[in-house]
């Protein structure tokens, strides 16, 4: 036997007790005639006691131990003199009796401590070491404690959990899809799936009226704190509901999550439309934890003679409460911050509303005192507040000012972790217009539903046609998002159509699930989350990496393992492929 107990749970309750402890080495004392050693699993740490005049060639033997030796120790269960009650066997110490090594360690290239020494790039070749660390190891318990939670409270709903396929059909639209080279059909490929949507359908066709999975997706995006190439979903479909069947049942999810998990009730869940986030928020998924809200102010300052003003289709600002102290030094800094390319603005007006009531501004030039002062009233401005503002095309200039919203949220330290503030973002457009193709491309994907309301615009006014579509977002996160599905072919192919589909088309990339509707589809709809990202929302981090066992760096590579790498020439043979060469740029 290699252990009787973990090296978390034991206590003084166990005095006396002789136990058989296994773990790694994580840091060792040398103290006169006595030897402490840490000894770490993955429940705990439990001291070991080392007595040199008692046990001397063991005492020897416990002073050649390395870092991240793995040992065996027999030994009885005795009260530590210099108590630890940070650690739950802080109060307890092992007096060794016997000592195995089990495994020798080379020394580790960095240090497994919670604060460690090593960068992202080494600890990702060493990922096995990294998950060493307390904090991973904490990230992916509270991981599997959010899966296992989730599998209840659906289970609880009479959902059931149905495996799709992995091995599909590329399809058009969406991100690009990951393809899988078939052997036994020569020039065909498969696609690893970018979700299972079409699957889930046609599991309500089939009558599964509640279906989940927590299920792995592929996209070959370009990578960001919050995406990579492989993540996971909590994917749900539900039949005859409509959408607030579905908000009220994943709300449930929410707070279900919410309580189990923060101990916490994260209260209303109010409901705002996408017109409306864009307009205050610049964002279709704001944070709510903070106002500062941007305010349009066209009407009040057009036609005063400062050109790029009354040259921009859209001028608005928002509200820094309380930093009109700002120095000409910060000023300057976040003009230079919204000039980055990543916001892409030209500049930036301010507006201080000093203590004395006087108002000091970067366009003192083109508008009296006066007129400063009634413009400030937009903002609901007090005495030392700073107005920031923005002017251009109206989608680029309230995404940069949504983002300069969250700088200052930053800041000023507005963006609390430890608050949550939840909302679903409903009536999103059903379709965007692209200038390059020419074309309209669907905001969700092609088999979101129209609002009942807006099906006629279809014909007309494509563009105006609102989606039946919701995203639930926390904090300014996305953490998932759906819709009502189409379940009538005929508006299905109308909204193929739409999307630049001939007949052919339609019929060769979909024709299975339309030739579906075609055998009583019932109405049906569903919604997905990504499920890295919640645990990250949760964990209190933006990047969804650390939430991963084995997740890959910013290049799409697994260092630890180097992939992607090439294949030998007999499996490019087996699979009908040839490697042609990249011209090397001179």
């Amino acid at each position: 036997m290699h252990r009787t107990n973990t090296c978390g749970e034991l206590n003084l309750s166990h005095k006396g007790t002789y136990v058989t402890l296994s773990g790694w080495v994580q840091r060792s004392r040398d103290l006169g005639g006595l030897t402490f050693i840490d000894l770490r699993d993955r429940y705990g740490i439990t001291q070991l006691a080392f007595n040199l005049e008692t046990h001397t060639e063991l005492c020897l033997k416990a002073r050649k131990l390395g870092r991240e030796y793995v040992i065996k120790i027999d030994g009885y269960v005795a009260e530590r003199e210099s108590k630890n009650l940070k650690i739950p066997t802080g109060e307890i110490e092992i007096v060794v009796e016997n000592l195995e090594i089990l495994n020798e360690s080379k020394t580790p290239p960095f240090t497994i401590e919670d604060n460690t020494d090593g960068g992202d790039e080494l600890r990702m070749k060493y990922r096995y070491l990294d998950l060493r660390r307390n904090s991973l190891k904490n990230n992916l318990l509270l991981r599997h404690r959010m899966a296992i939670l989730t599998r209840n409270y659906l289970d609880n709903e009479q959902f059931i959990e149905v495996e799709t396929p992995y091995l599909i059909k590329s399809t058009p639209e969406g991100a690009r899809d990951f393809v899988v080279p078939s052997r036994m059909n020569p020039g065909q490929f498969y696609a690893l799936p970018q979700s299972p949507q079409t699957f889930k359908q046609l599991l309500m066709v089939a009558g599964y009226d509640r279906y989940y999975q927590i299920v792995r997706c592929f996209r070959d995006e370009d990578l960001r704190a919050d995406r990579q190439p492989e993540f996971t979903q909590i994917d749900c479909e539900m039949a005859f509901v409509e959408q607030e069947d579905i908000l009220n049942t994943f709300e449930g999810l929410a707070r279900h999550l919410f309580r189990s998990i923060k101990n916490t009730d994260p209260g209303s869940f109010p409901r705002m439309p996408y017109s409306e986030a864009m307009r205050l928020y610049g964002s279709d998924k704001p944070d709510i934890r903070f106002g500062m809200q941007i305010v349009e102010i066209n009407d009040f300052v057009k036609n005063k003679g400062f050109k790029v003003f009354d040259d921009a289709e859209l001028v608005a600002g928002i509200n820094a409460k309380g930093c009109a102290a700002y120095s000409r030094k910060d000023t300057d800094a976040l003009t230079e911050w919204v000039k980055r390319p990543q916001i892409g603005a030209t500049g930036l007006v301010f507006i201080k509303y000093n203590e004395d009531g006087s108002a000091k501004s970067s366009i003192d030039k083109f508008y009296t005192p006066d007129q400063l002062l009634e413009l400030l009233k937009n903002f609901n401005a007090e005495p030392g507040d700073l107005i920031l503002i923005l002017a251009g095309a109206p989608s680029k200039t309230r995404k940069a000012l949504g983002e300069l919203r969250l700088e200052m949220g930053n800041r000023l330290g507005l963006r609390n972790p430890d608050i949550y503030a939840p909302l679903w973002v409903v009536d999103f457009p059903l379709l965007e217009w692209d200038e390059t193709t020419q074309r309209f491309y669907a905001m969700h994907h092609p088999f979101t539903s129209p609002k009942p309301e807006d099906v006629a615009l279809l014909e007309t006014q494509p563009g105006n046609v609102r989606a039946n579509a919701y995203d639930l977002v926390i904090n300014g996160v996305e953490i998932g998002g759906g819709s009502i599905r189409i379940f009538n072919k005929d508006l299905q192919k109308n909204m193929f159509s739409l999307l630049g589909f001939s007949d052919t088309e339609a019929q060769e990339q979909f024709g299975f699930l339309m030739n579906a509707f075609e055998f009583g589809a019932p109405p049906h709809g569903g919604i997905a989350f990504g499920f890295d990202r919640w645990c990250a929302v949760f964990g209190g981090h933006d990047s969804i990496r650390d939430y991963i066992a084995f997740p890959k760096n910013n290049s799409g590579r697994d260092v630890m393992i180097d992939s992607p790498a090439e294949i030998s020439g007999v499996q490019l043979d087996e699979l009908s492929l040839k490697i042609i060469p990249t011209e090397k740029k001179s």
